[in-house]
């Protein structure tokens, strides 16, 4: 059988540095070294950046697109269908990430000559189907999106969102996300991480002997980053020295920074910008928090499970699919400024504990999560789409 020639359609792709977009990142190079034939396309965001490139051997192609504004989008979705049309037969299957503009302009184009299957990123207020439900235009959308070859499912969540929305359960596929295994974490590892990060970038300077927390993930109001920074200020007062990294861009990036100022937390909890990759930022750190009480990709906190950092998450039903409290990590109330306090306090104060939460984050993360099943599902699914 010949490879299978694959697209992936998504907005946002490297450099941006979200949760989906370092997911479909390590989707398309996995697929890639298993001898799919992989590429991607996605929006250029920026005048100066190329329209062609290759990203870790995958070809990306770029289309014109504006940071802000509606002709910004229009431009790019009417790229999209035209790119599309053009090279229908280069392809067996699409996949596309989100269940927004770009499925159904992907499906109008080519919909009738070549299996479409969309990739559902989210659950709740800021998943797809709230978004289809709600938009201009939505839920036009929404049943054009329903006439899909397939759509995939990252949890059982927005499995059951799918269905209740109405899409048929018989062409829905439940892949939760996988990420990459790093090696084990050591002591000369963390150091060196370090060391990494403070050549990258004199204000990334710590000692071994700070402790650090960090955070990935856009910077936005009901990602619960203001209880994270709040609940920074009772750390502070029993250790002096330890830090807290936002790493991410988003629009409460300043009044994220105005914050620590207000609170004498300034130098202490900082934002440090996106990283195109997190392995160096993870491997650096001594604890993951993950506060938001909104559903998201999970991408991040996988990553610090996978890293063999001690979790603190908010004790939502998304978490709890990848957490168990006291086992893998610590689950608190959303938006609890001293129950985030307390745990963040324990996991510093008792470094057995956050050993223990730490091997077994790394196990659960090993054993439920790998990059390669999610590889796996897309592949047979992809393969039933397009060779039934």
């Amino acid at each position: 059988m010949n490879p299978l020639r694959l697209l992936l359609v998504t907005q946002r792709f490297w450099p941006l540095a979200g949760g989906a977009q370092r997911l479909m990142a390590n989707l398309a190079i996995d697929l890639a070294a298993r001898g799919c034939n992989v590429t991607v396309l996605t929006a250029r965001w920026h005048p100066a950046w190329s329209t062609a490139f290759r990203f870790h051997g995958v070809p990306v192609v770029r289309l014109p697109h504006a940071p802000e504004g509606r002709w910004g989008t229009f431009r790019y979705l009417v790229s999209l269908a035209r790119w599309l049309r053009r090279n229908v037969g280069r392809f067996d299957v699409v996949c596309v990430s989100s269940l927004q503009r770009e499925a159904y302009v992907a499906l109008r184009a080519v919909g009738r000559r070549l299996p479409v299957v969309l990739r559902a990123e989210r659950a709740g207020s800021r998943g797809d189907c709230r978004w289809q439900a709600e938009a201009c235009c939505g839920r036009r959308i929404a049943r054009c999106a329903q006439t899909a070859a397939a759509v995939i499912a990252p949890s059982r969540i927005v499995e059951e969102e799918l269905a209740v929305a109405g899409y048929d359960r018989g062409r829905i596929c439940c892949v939760p996300n996988g990420v990459p295994l790093p090696p084990l974490r050591t002591p000369e590892a963390r150091t060196a991480a370090r060391a990494a990060l403070a050549e990258a970038h004199p204000a990334l300077e710590l000692t071994d002997f700070t402790p650090l927390a960090v955070h990935i993930g856009r910077l936005r109001a009901h990602h619960g980053l203001h209880t994270l920074v709040a609940a920074w200020e009772a750390i502070v007062a029993r250790w002096p020295n330890a830090r807290l990294w936002l790493a991410g861009e988003g629009p409460e990036h300043n009044a994220l920074l105005r914050q620590a100022e207000m609170r004498n937390l300034a130098g202490r909890a900082i934002v440090v910008g996106t990283f195109d990759a997190t392995d160096g930022l993870l491997a650096a750190a001594d604890l993951f928090v993950a506060p938001s009480p909104e559903p998201g990709t999970g991408v991040a906190l996988l990553e610090a499970m996978a890293a063999g950092l001690p979790v603190v998450a908010a004790d939502t039903v998304a978490n709890r699919q990848s957490i168990t409290d006291n086992r893998d990590g610590l689950l608190v109330p959303p938006d609890d400024v001293p129950a985030l306090s307390a745990a963040i306090y324990r996991l510093l104060d008792e470094p057995q504990l956050a050993a223990a939460l730490a091997a077994s984050a790394r196990q659960r993360a090993e054993a439920d999560f790998p990059l390669s099943r999610m590889s796996d599902g897309h592949v047979a699914l992809f393969e039933r789409c397009a060779f039934p």
